[in-house]
């Protein structure tokens, strides 16, 4: 059995199109949508809607963490568009999802990352596309636990949950071969992105859920930059599957 695994797609449909190649099923670990690319700030649907120089000023202050006052510039923006902001990233979130859905070979299975819009998902993931979020499915003889979204930030990305929440999905899952999840388990190596220089939020949950029923494997992404791709915890073997969005290249699975 040999799966490809993928995470943080941020609207990398051309690499899409390739990335089930040579294996059974793919696995997508979220982030399909694209809302500023902080490597080209010409690329997603803040530049889009308030321009290249306005994504290098919200950039810059997010990269600082001056969060009040990216937030202070962002609703600047919006006061001077004439147009209702949720509609305005909806209708660009779905035309986003409409390309991204269509590229996904069969079988893939997927969950959501913390900027995808769960809510929309139902409407283009058609057959041959299984969504999952704190639930398990067998593949090969191995059982695959999934854990979508991310803990809450500063940053109020879409899909943040509360600690307790996010704990209760990983509860559900139980024992499992695969544990498969968007964000990292909270281990400092694992949660560092050298590019950006801050801690990204891991789950301590994830983490004890590791160290308690001892997966073969925990999958994720949502750090770009990591101080470490892979490491052991315990009897587990801990892999960022990568940035997708600029690599392109899946990682690989095979027993």
């Amino acid at each position: 059995m040999r799966v490809n695994v993928i995470s943080d797609v941020h609207g990398n449909t051309r690499g899409l199109t390739r990335a089930g190649e040579g294996a059974d099923a793919l696995i997508c670990l979220g982030d399909l949508v694209l809302f500023l690319d902080y490597a080209d700030h010409s690329r997603g649907i803040f530049p889009d809607l308030f321009g290249v120089a306005n994504a290098d000023r919200i950039v810059e202050l997010r990269t600082a963490r001056r969060f009040e006052e990216a937030r202070d510039l962002g609703r600047e923006l919006w006061d001077g568009l004439d147009i209702d902001p949720a509609a305005a990233i909806e209708g660009a979130v779905r035309r986003q999802y409409a390309e991204m859905f269509a590229a996904l070979p069969t079988p893939t299975y997927a969950t959501y990352g913390n900027v995808d819009i769960p809510s929309l998902w139902p409407e283009y993931a058609g057959p041959g596309i299984t969504v999952l979020d704190g639930e398990r499915v067998e593949l090969g003889g191995w059982v695959f636990g999934f854990v979508g979204g991310g803990l809450r930030t500063p940053m109020r990305t879409p899909y943040e949950i509360s600690d307790e929440e996010y704990a209760a999905k990983v509860e559900a899952l139980g024992h499992v071969d695969v544990l498969c999840s968007h964000i990292p388990p909270e281990v400092p190596e694992l949660t560092y992105d050298t590019v950006a220089r801050r801690f990204e939020r891991g789950s301590r949950a994830l983490l004890d859920a590791i160290r308690r029923t001892r997966p073969r494997y925990a999958l994720f992404g949502h750090v770009h930059q990591p101080l470490s791709r892979r490491m052991r915890v315990g009897a587990t073997e801990c892999v960022n599957v990568g940035h997708f969005a600029s690599t392109g290249r899946p990682w690989t699975l095979e027993w």
